[in-house]
């Protein structure tokens, strides 16, 4: 036998006792690292998991990773972050799980509150402003490409391309909110996945990972779970309801003190509301937030959610991040007796805290009955149902942002019950146009890379700001 053999062999007989053998340090070691890489969206967070945690690390197999991803896919919120957390308590239980969660989290919420200080402080310096003007259109590019490769994995029969030009419809000229589809979209596809119609089993999730495939059996928790993954009924009130109070407790405690009209109340119950119907990733959701944070409380002008975008696009961490610069310039802007900078870095916390700390929820009370949840016919079907209707959302939301950055007015006109943005012809905005193309040409012709793409196009854009100031 071979030492690598006799290693693997020592480390799977530690996973049946209890003793993996991996240390709490080394799990903190891992998890950094995995959260330094997690750029590039769900999808490439997702490899860079599988490529260290289970082809190098071997911590756990190739299936139990993608049964546990599938349950996370299931789940409102960032599955990338949830994965982390699954795959944390796996290993070390609730101290697990708390570390690989809020790692995967931390650079990102350090990044973005860094950038949300430098925005708010120097938005209007012209650099600044080019280096904005230019992630837009890299952003509208990346949200597009994901409409087409989102739409490859889910749009497979034409049930699944009605379901997502409904949705496209309702949330673009009726304005229909955004959780009602995400839910009607569900109940259609559990309906359908309990009768047995083959076009709610398509299926839906990330593509398996490349490389060695890695079995339960030679990984080193094994194939059998541990003693702390079996459900007891106690250990889930307890862990359920310690987590609903971490999380509700201060929304509850700033409604009784300052009212529902305070904007750190409104920040608290909206990104409350968003932990709860976060179905289908970030772009999926950032339309109904973008509209909302725009139009209806103001806290955002539209093209500035793009650079919200732009900021958590090219910051490690999960997508959703944006959040938190949305909260970070709603309480900027009304900050009340505060310092602005002060009230923006507590309403960006505050986004953060009732974003993620729901995602640990899930998963703590969820996860040891993540069994019951295999092959089940009917959830499958709704997960397959509501990322086809994710797909239409995503359209509405490119869309709506193109609108936005690329013509300099915005009319609505209403009619047969619709409300539809129309833009001005005269006023389209050339150099967007130029750079946008640019964009689409890097992603969709030469196949450049994400972040590649955005510092192409954040370089051009400041570039750009300097000709036009000199000139």
């Amino acid at each position: 036998m071979s030492s690598a053999d006799t290693t693997t062999a020592t480390a799977v007989s530690r996973a049946k006792d209890g003793t993996h053998g991996v240390s709490l340090g080394e799990a903190f070691r891992v998890w950094a690292r995995v959260a330094a890489l997690s750029f590039g969206g769900p999808a490439g967070q997702i490899a860079v998991m599988h490529r260290i945690v289970v082809e190098e690390k071997r911590w756990i197999g190739e299936e139990r990773f993608l049964h546990a991803l599938n349950y996370c896919m299931l789940l409102p919120g960032p599955e990338a972050q949830q994965l982390a957390v699954y795959i944390g308590w796996l290993m070390h239980r609730t101290r697990g799980g708390l570390i690989a969660g809020i790692l995967f989290v931390l650079p990102g919420l350090v990044a973005i509150m860094a950038l949300s200080w430098i925005y708010a402080a120097l938005g209007n310096v012209g650099i600044v402003q080019g280096l904005f003007f230019g992630l837009k259109a890299a952003v509208l590019a990346i949200v597009l490409e994901a409409v087409f490769r989102i739409g490859r994995r889910a749009l497979k029969n034409r049930i699944m391309i009605g379901l997502a030009a409904a949705a496209f419809v309702a949330i673009f000229a009726f304005a229909v909110p955004f959780p009602l589809i995400i839910l009607t979209a569900g109940a259609i596809g559990f309906a359908g996945g309990r009768m047995g119609l083959r076009s709610f089993m398509v299926g839906g999730g990330h593509a398996k990972a490349s490389g060695h495939v890695v079995a339960d059996a030679d990984s080193l928790l094994g194939e059998a779970p541990p003693a702390h993954a079996r459900p007891t009924l106690a250990w889930s009130l307890g862990i359920g309801g310690f987590l609903l109070v971490l999380w509700l407790g201060p929304v509850a405690a700033l409604l009784l003190m300052l009212g529902t009209g305070n904007v750190f109340s409104q920040i608290a119950v909206f990104f409350s509301k968003m932990a709860v119907v976060t179905f289908g990733g970030a772009y999926a959701v950032l339309a109904y937030v973008a509209q909302q944070a725009v139009e209806h409380y103001g806290w955002l002008r539209p093209g500035e959610m793009l650079d919200g975008l732009g900021m958590a696009e090219t910051t490690p961490g999960p997508l959703i991040m944006v959040t938190q610069f949305v909260g970070f310039m709603g309480a900027f802007r009304d900050p009340g007796m505060m310092p602005p900078l002060l009230a923006g870095t507590l309403g960006g916390l505050l986004t953060t805290w009732v974003t993620f700390v729901p995602c640990f929820l899930w998963i703590f009370l969820g996860a040891p009955f993540v069994e019951a949840l295999r092959g089940n016919r009917a959830l499958g079907g709704a997960l397959t149902a509501i990322t086809a209707a994710v797909v239409g959302v995503i359209l509405n939301l490119a869309i709506w942002f193109a609108l936005h950055v690329l013509f300099r007015e915005v009319v609505e006109l209403r009619a047969l019950g619709m409300a539809l943005d129309v833009p001005v012809p005269w006023s389209v905005n050339v150099p967007a146009l130029a750079l946008t193309a640019i964009a689409v040409l890097a992603v969709f012709r030469f196949r450049l890379g994400m972040v590649p793409t955005l510092a192409l196009c954040a370089g051009l854009g400041m570039a750009w700001w300097l000709a036009a100031t000199a000139a």
